[in-house]
């Protein structure tokens, strides 16, 4: 009988193998089954997820394996938060603003007026800085650990617009349909008459194109990753919001590991810390992306002044939203530590 890895899934493992008539191989190594689900068309955020993965297996002399499932192979976006939680797979690699509403002390990754900070100043959600240890204390409450944030987080998501209906100003976010991703970014568009469509990115070139939406939050990542540059115009440099893409497990399926396995999940952690986010922001991002956006046409547009000024004083609803999800104490710290205060 041929098994698949989401039969393995749907009934566990050992009753696929004993429907399967399988016999499990004792094998020196550990082998731990990782997920992720951003295609290889995205290479800047392909980069960290494998690397980690290859580092595991460096640092243990091939010892410790991670059984890596990238590109949604077996688990799709919406699925590994609770397939983690379930203990079907033990690693997951995540982008935060996905799953700000789960597990919402992740959202002071992409609370907007602290996103700009946050990417100017990555030290400060550094494994090991008080961000970072903040954030994993809050996160074993739910019994989740967070092994590394990527060193920082990406550029910030921008506002890219059609031609049709340009986004040049906040005053042109009124009554425009744009795609976000993002409970923090949701918000602080509505503040200014923006509807907000939640749309798969893999969905998003043709409700451009038709469209069914006239503008995204975007990092630039999904920009190129997905060829929207072939249905953009504009581009307003607005820092909206941010994310990091991040590994976690389970804390006790962590800390119940032999120091091998630890050993090599820990190197691996301060491999991705150093190289993920400052790859993406000070290498693919400058060198290649944006030369590709210049290239399509597409017009930059740095806010104003006043527009700055403005959003800034429109954020203090979405902090305050946040503020009540986290906890006020629990915020105020997350946000002081951010700010570098």
């Amino acid at each position: 009988m041929k098994f698949t890895r989401r039969d393995s899934l749907k009934l566990g493992l050992a009753t696929a193998v004993a429907v399967a008539g399988i016999s499990l191989n004792a094998q020196a190594q550990t082998q731990l089954t990782g997920v992720y689900y951003i295609p290889p068309s995205y290479p800047a955020l392909s980069y960290g997820p494998q690397g980690f993965v290859d580092q595991v297996s460096a640092v243990s002399n091939g010892e410790v394996a991670i059984d890596y499932y990238p590109a949604s192979q077996l688990m799709k976006a919406d699925e590994q938060l609770p397939g983690l939680r379930s203990r079907s797979i033990d690693l997951m690699f995540h982008t935060t603003s996905y799953i700000t509403r789960s597990v919402p002390v992740l959202g002071i990754t992409g609370l907007p007026g602290i996103a700009g900070e946050l990417y100017r100043h990555p030290e400060r959600l550094a494994k090991g800085s008080p961000l970072f240890n903040l954030i994993n204390e809050e996160l074993a409450k739910e019994n989740l650990y967070m092994l590394s944030a990527g060193g920082g987080i990406f550029e910030p998501e921008y506002i890219w617009s059609t031609e049709a209906s340009p986004i040049r100003s906040l005053e042109e976010l009124n009554g425009k349909k744009i795609r976000v991703v993002s409970f923090e970014a949701t918000q602080a568009l509505s503040e200014y008459g923006a509807s907000a469509v939640r749309i798969p990115s893999s969905e998003t070139y043709l409700a451009l194109q038709r469209g069914t939406v006239d503008a995204g939050v975007f990092n630039i990542s999904t920009v190129i990753g997905r060829s929207l540059q072939e249905q953009l115009k504009y581009v307003y440099k607005l820092p909206t919001t941010a994310y990091t893409v991040a590994p976690f497990m389970l804390r006790d399926r962590y800390d119940g590991l032999d120091a091998q396995t630890k050993e090599a999940l820990d190197a691996a952690a301060d491999w991705f810390d150093a190289n993920f986010a400052s790859h993406a922001n000070a290498d693919v991002y400058p060198n290649d992306f944006w030369p590709k956006v210049t290239a399509a046409g597409i017009e930059i547009i740095e806010p104003s002044a006043e527009d700055e000024a403005k959003f800034d004083e429109a954020t203090q609803t979405v902090w305050n939203e946040w503020k009540s999800q986290v906890g006020e104490e629990l915020a105020n710290r997350a946000i002081n530590l951010a700010l570098g205060k």
